[in-house]
């Protein structure tokens, strides 16, 4: 029993020596002043000057990043240059050099000397007419406007033929004086021997079809007229009324007096287009 008692007194005083002991520790932990992080790393010297490394590696980097943007600029430089230049090159528009006063009248008197030429070529194998009589009716009205080719039996050597429409300078005179030019057609040339009666035409002894004729009826009498050289016998459509080779103040068209061949017609335009002979089918 007194085994027991002695064994339970000493392991009470282990357990109360024991619990004593933590408790104080703690304690001391609990009041013990921990120094302040800041203060502690302030009080510290430094191992590395934080501030001259960081300047030195800034400038460091600095340099090496500038050294190296300078020669990648330098490189995309060289190698996009060309292009580059080129590609403006082509989109930049060319300003036509400004004319001066003095080059503006230098081209202007040029067109105008070109046109002057131009016309007075043309002037030279067409000249323009306008039907003013009746006698041609009814292949040509008043006021119809005809191209006339006047070299066209000199230049090329061409021979009036018989169904061609021609304009000639007449031994007739108009209100003031001046010669009168006559539109008829061609019925006899050189070598044609001429006969109407019954109001029939007769060329070389042979009826000719007059069907575009204003009536096909022609007045007048002729017997065996020949057409001397260089001459022509020549009436108009609209026989009635119409003064030509059958009336001695017209006669035969010399040569001489042509002046020229009726081509084309202009106006009326329904009627637009080159001249039929109905002689030619």
């Amino acid at each position: 029993m007194n085994y027991l008692k002695n064994f339970r007194e000493y392991i009470e005083g282990y357990l109360g020596r024991k619990m004593e002991k933590e408790s104080k520790i703690e304690n001391k932990f609990n009041t013990q002043e921990v120094p302040d992080l800041k203060e502690y790393l302030k009080n510290e010297p430094p191992l590395i000057d934080k501030s001259k490394s960081e300047e030195s590696s800034e400038e460091g980097l600095s340099q090496e990043t500038g050294s190296n943007q300078g020669q990648t600029q330098q490189d995309v430089s060289s190698v996009e240059q060309t292009p580059s230049r080129r590609r403006r090159r082509r989109n930049q528009k060319v300003e036509p050099a400004k004319k001066t006063t003095g080059g503006f009248i230098k081209e202007w008197g040029k067109d105008v000397a070109i046109a002057v030429v131009i016309a007075i070529l043309v002037m030279q194998f067409i000249k323009p007419t306008i039907v003013k009589q009746r006698s041609m009716q009814p292949n040509f009205y008043t006021n119809d406007y005809l191209f006339i080719s006047k070299q066209s039996y000199k230049l090329f050597g061409g021979q009036p033929e018989r169904g061609d429409v021609i304009v000639f300078k007449s031994k007739l005179e108009d209100a003031e004086g001046e010669t009168k030019m006559l539109i008829k057609r061609v019925i006899g040339v050189p070598g044609d021997v001429i006969s109407i009666h019954d109001g029939k035409v007769y060329i070389n002894g042979k009826e000719t079809d007059d069907s575009y004729t204003m009536d096909n009826y022609t007045t007048g009498d002729i017997t065996e007229l020949v057409v001397p050289a260089d001459h022509l016998f020549c009436m108009g459509d609209n026989r009635a009324v119409s003064i030509d080779s059958r009336s001695d103040s017209v006669g035969l068209v010399s040569y001489k007096d042509i002046v020229g061949k009726v081509v084309f017609r202009v106006f009326p335009l329904r009627k637009f287009g080159t001249i039929h002979n109905p002689y030619k089918n």
